[in-house]
């Protein structure tokens, strides 16, 4: 079981940036996939990104790409997304997952895919 705990949500104002933490505690966090979710109440949790086992390969959510980075340190287990030009849309709870498939697949985006869930960090952008 691995184990995640998210840490850098808080509130921004519009056209700020924040980074958000995500720290595994098994040592096979190194080999699965890892992907960033948001969710705002009475919404389905929405994919944004997803990085590979070995951090080489990247893909994003249109609503995020350009703003949003994705990043791990695996000799942390750490997995990372640098947020900047926040916007009062981009206000939701931020939740990391990790994928036991090493590579991020064509359903990247879909939440029924990871195994393991952090609890959650919340991010508030004022306008």
């Amino acid at each position: 079981v691995v184990e995640l705990v998210e840490s850098g949500g808080g509130l921004v104002q519009a056209g700020g940036s924040l980074k958000l933490t995500c720290t595994g505690t098994e040592y096979s966090f190194g080999t699965y996939s890892m992907g960033w979710f948001r969710q705002v109440p009475g919404k389905e949790r929405e994919g944004l990104s997803c990085i590979n086992y070995t951090g080489k390969s990247t893909v994003y959510a249109d609503s995020v790409k350009g703003r949003f980075t994705i990043s791990r340190d695996s000799t942390k287990n750490t997995l990372y997304l640098q947020m900047n030009s926040l916007q009062p849309e981009d206000t939701a709870m931020y939740y990391c997952a990790a994928n036991m498939y090493p590579a991020c697949t064509e359903n990247w985006f879909r939440a029924r895919d990871y195994a393991f869930w952090g609890q959650g960090t919340q991010v508030t952008v004022s306008s």
